[in-house]
């Protein structure tokens, strides 16, 4: 398992091992001893996972204190174009976006920490996301930004789906954010 920093702090592209023979594939997608080892985060009550058609947008979501979580994603099946957006007051990167492709055909995770938005577009179907959360789901912290207003460049042309909970969210010039930078957060 290979963790790379992403131009957000905090925020790691992880890339696991996967293992194949005639059988088919295993591949090991957390391991607490290399998380502990570069300070991530490693206990995750709740785990869960979305299937989506291509042209579908979820997102950005994410739950505010005391709910905030550590999420970490991995595209099963399909293809997503996976966006996370700092919302952490203080940050160098406050308000920047960083997008990476994940896909059933390499076995990379993001490790999106807390104070970062996290979004994605569908791009082959299905996309079956797999999540794993630090804190279980809290309807009131629940919250997110408008998936158009962070400046991401969505690589598909066609008009796209988005709930209408997702449409009616904030746009990030207008979300006053709680989370507060902290220089050591991974």
């Amino acid at each position: 398992m290979q963790c790379h920093p992403s131009p957000l702090p905090g925020c790691y592209l992880i890339e696991a091992r996967r293992f194949g023979d005639v059988r088919g594939e295993f591949t090991k997608v957390v391991h607490s001893t290399t998380f502990r080892a570069l300070g991530l985060h490693t206990d995750f009550p709740e785990v869960f996972y979305s299937s989506s058609r291509v042209g579908v947008v979820r997102g950005f979501h994410f739950q505010v204190p005391p709910a905030d979580h550590v999420k970490l994603v991995t595209c099963l099946a399909g293809r997503v174009h996976d966006v996370v957006v700092d919302l952490r007051r203080g940050s160098p990167t406050y308000g920047q976006h960083h997008a990476v492709a994940l896909g059933a055909d390499q076995p990379r995770l993001l490790y999106v920490p807390v104070g970062l938005a996290h979004g994605f577009l569908a791009l082959e179907e299905p996309a079956l996301m797999l999540y794993f959360v630090s804190t279980e789901h809290s309807p009131q912290h629940d919250r997110g930004l408008r998936w158009d207003s962070a400046g991401v460049e969505w690589p598909l042309q066609r008009p796209v789906f988005v709930s209408d909970r997702d449409a009616a969210f904030p746009a990030l010039s207008e979300f006053e954010s709680p989370f507060i930078f902290s220089q050591g957060t991974p």
